[in-house]
């Protein structure tokens, strides 16, 4: 999965998203969504975990952990920031607790708590681990409070809330290998149960949202099955919707959908957008890479500017386009009021970005 692993993969087709759709639709359309800068993080941070809460009536953007510009083991942190969305300023925090370092963590707020999950580390000699640490950071007292550890630790995952309290974790990579274990936080009693496992191939670097009880994964790399060496990782173009049972939170009903139009992508930003029954997916790379933006196959890897989601009410894809700019290396996207926010990720020449953006969607999406 790391730089150790020497991992090549074989990237089929274009490295531009969404060249044709499905036989018998129209080309995707060119033009570009509304999107606009807001603020600019303290420092450029990439592969970080993000969330917003709510203080005073003001919606605030939080950014935890990840990569600096230098994209070296050295510049992996666990700074922290805050941005105010309507005064459009950002500012630094307490960094996470316990002096580690950490890449690939996820975040979810639940009842305005801020939940931080795994991640890995790396050490000097290029050793990386998944850790398992939970923190609920209280965006009001500013503070940290270190919560039951993840029972099988994971990074590159995605976490997904359910009614308010629990927080699901899809997937992910546990120190050498992929896992599909489905591991559900309850945020009322700080205690850990399974679910349904992920159907799919076990994956890293997947993305997903949830509205209501109805989660959407998509994408992300994959282990090859009796493959030995670099060979056996690839992308994965399989989508799958999970339906939870409504009387028993550990069980979830899953159902293989078409996969989006265009090529896989890692690391997109996704999340649920309940007025509209939609998930929605932006930005991603189609060729996976190492945390420094460069691919396992040694190219570098080139972001997407593309905008789709899954329609929950209809079941089908819907393509929106492009945001004004093109990044990848999220850890998820934020909506508020309609607009999604990215925080940071990294941009064209896999530069780590400090940029806070938004963009909208137009209309009601192509099919």
């Amino acid at each position: 999965m790391r730089l150790k692993h020497y991992i090549l993969f074989a990237i089929l087709g274009f490295t531009v998203l969404f060249l044709l759709l499905p036989t018998g639709t129209e080309d995707i359309p060119v033009s570009s969504l509304k999107t606009e800068i807001i603020a600019h993080l303290p420092d450029p941070a990439s592969n970080n975990a993000v969330a917003k809460a709510t203080l005073d009536g003001e919606v605030y953007l939080f950014s935890f952990s990840g990569l600096g510009m230098g994209k070296t083991r050295t510049d992996i942190h666990a700074r922290a920031y805050a941005v105010n969305v309507t005064e459009q300023w950002a500012r630094d925090l307490p960094s996470l607790p316990g002096g580690k370092n950490r890449l690939a963590s996820v975040a979810v707020t639940a009842g305005n708590t801020i939940y931080l999950f795994g991640g890995y580390t790396v050490a000097g000699d290029g050793d990386e681990i998944s850790t398992p640490e939970v923190f609920a950071y209280d965006p009001i007292q500013r503070t940290y409070t270190e919560m039951s550890p993840i029972p099988v630790p994971v990074d590159d995952s995605v976490a997904l809330l359910y009614q308010d309290r629990y927080i699901y974790l899809v997937s992910g990579w546990h120190d050498s290998a992929n896992v599909a274990d489905v591991q559900v936080f309850d945020t009322a009693e700080d205690r850990w149960f399974v679910a349904t496992p992920y159907p799919g191939a076990p994956v890293f670097g997947h993305a997903g949202g949830i509205v209501g009880n109805r989660m959407i994964i998509a994408d992300g790399v994959k282990v090859l099955d009796g493959v030995v060496g670099a060979a056996r990782f690839a992308t994965s173009d399989e989508v799958y919707l999970g339906t939870i049972d409504e009387t028993d939170p550990a069980v979830i009903v899953w159902q293989a959908i078409r996969a989006h139009p265009g090529n896989p992508l890692y690391r997109m930003a996704a999340t649920g957008f309940l007025s509209r029954n939609l998930v929605v997916f932006a930005g991603g790379s189609a060729n996976p890479y190492n945390y420094n933006g460069i691919g396992y196959d040694d190219i570098p890897s080139k972001p997407s500017a593309s905008v789709f989601g899954y329609d929950l009410r209809h079941g089908r894809w819907r393509l929106y386009g492009e945001k004004l700019f093109a990044t990848m290396d999220h850890r998820g996207l934020l909506e508020v009021n309609g607009r999604f926010y990215t925080l940071g990720g990294m941009v064209e020449g896999q530069e780590v970005s400090d940029v806070v953006s938004w963009f909208e969607l137009t209309g009601g999406g192509k099919e």
